[in-house]
């Protein structure tokens, strides 16, 4: 019998953080891009893993301050952290540029960011900050230096590293024995309901349910207690885990309820995924035949936002340079460059302008804060093209 099940294959994919310099290089690296459903431990992964090298090192283009949104709401966390666990010690696995961790400038504070980049860039703010990939040897390199820590955080960071169970016994050897590690990653839920096939990318080697991180967290000593349902990148979950002999933290209903309501939706069974491949391959006919039907029409449309996961759909739909004439970008790292795979010009973000009608929502998960940016723009009968749930002009 079959452990693994494909499900879904998004083509030929580019590595989604690698903005081009030129805009036709040579030897652009491709993978495979296929998702498969683990029958045991519920997960759901990338068939085969990207290399961590080709993804996480000094030309790493994210940076997590660059959102108002995210700066905000890493802002308020910290805050709630202060209050409710009143922590003397606090690690961040994947700290990129210091935007959550330089909250705890006050108590011992420590990063691990394996993007050489973004580690001098919090090293040079005074953050403590190891730059090498989380395992094992890591922790306890950071235990014997800094001693065991209260609080763990790590924010869509664990969904990228390949050895789970490497990971999570590594947090647990990390944490006092009283500690609590906050996990914070995008919801299987939302996606499957979304249709945003494009939280799959190289860097999302898994997207997790509760059931599943149940599942591969029993064996590593830790248990969850508490989860959060958040807004953040198009819907994700904050779980709260304690070590598994901590009985003086109790676990809230709420654990169960998402485990009951998972069970409801069957995504425990292989069925759901195939339903959800089927809808995607539909939803890529619509897309592209929304941006044909304009470029018949003459339109001009660009796009708003050169997000890793607008690479997911770009690549997979074949939306290159001839249906987008370019994309607008708030980050320094992507702009005057090219998108990975499709080749479209990124410019640093302006006013759109008045020849412009229809814009692609590359960072749909901000649509919010995009409408209330870009009020004269709509005003003036300007639309937007979304692919979730499915593909529409708003």
């Amino acid at each position: 019998m079959k452990t693994k099940v494909q499900f879904l294959d998004l083509g030929k994919q580019p590595i989604t953080n690698n903005f081009l310099i030129k805009k036709n290089p040579k030897n652009e690296f491709f993978y495979s891009l296929k998702l498969i459903f683990h029958k045991g431990s519920k997960l759901v992964s990338l068939a085969k893993f990207v290399p961590p090298k080709k993804m996480f090192n000094e030309r790493y283009a994210h940076r997590a301050s660059a959102s108002k949104t995210m700066s905000l709401a890493y802002s308020k966390l910290a805050k709630s952290i202060k209050k409710r666990f009143k922590p003397k010690s606090i690690l961040e696995i994947g700290s990129n540029d210091g935007v959550f961790i330089k909250h705890f400038k006050k108590i011992k504070n420590l990063g691990v960011e394996p993007c050489k980049n973004l580690a001098s860039i919090t090293k040079q703010a005074g953050l403590k900050t190891y730059d090498e990939f989380w395992t094992q040897k890591i922790a306890k390199k950071i235990v014997n230096q800094n001693g065991k820590v209260d609080v763990i955080y790590s924010a869509n960071t664990i969904s990228h590293i390949h050895n789970l169970n490497e990971t999570f016994k590594a947090i647990d050897y990390t944490l006092h024995e009283n500690g609590v590690f906050i996990l914070e990653d995008p919801s299987l839920v939302e996606v499957l309901k979304n249709k945003s096939y494009d939280q799959f990318y190289d860097e999302h080697a898994y997207v997790f349910s509760i059931s599943a991180l149940k599942n591969i967290t029993k064996e590593t000593g830790l248990k969850m207690f508490d989860i959060e349902k958040l807004k953040t990148h198009g819907g994700s979950n904050r779980i709260y885990f304690k070590k598994t002999s901590n009985k003086k933290i109790r676990v809230s209903k709420v654990v169960s309820d998402h485990l009951i309501k998972e069970k409801k939706l069957g995504i425990n069974k292989i069925k759901v995924y195939k339903d959800f491949s089927k809808e995607v391959k539909n939803s890529k006919k619509k897309l592209i035949k929304i941006f044909e039907n304009l470029k018949k029409n003459k339109e001009k449309i660009i796009g708003y936002g050169a997000t890793y996961k607008s690479s997911t759909v770009l690549n997979y739909c074949n939306l290159n340079n001839k249906y987008i004439d370019y994309f607008l970008d708030t980050t320094p790292t992507k702009i005057g460059k090219f998108t990975p795979g499709t080749h479209i010009p990124i410019f640093k973000y302006k006013k759109i302008s008045d020849d412009i009608r229809y814009v692609f929502l590359g960072a749909w998960n901000f649509k919010d804060e995009i409408f209330k940016k870009e009020k004269k723009f709509i005003k003036r009968g300007g639309k937007f093209i979304s692919h979730v749930p499915y593909p529409k002009i708003i």
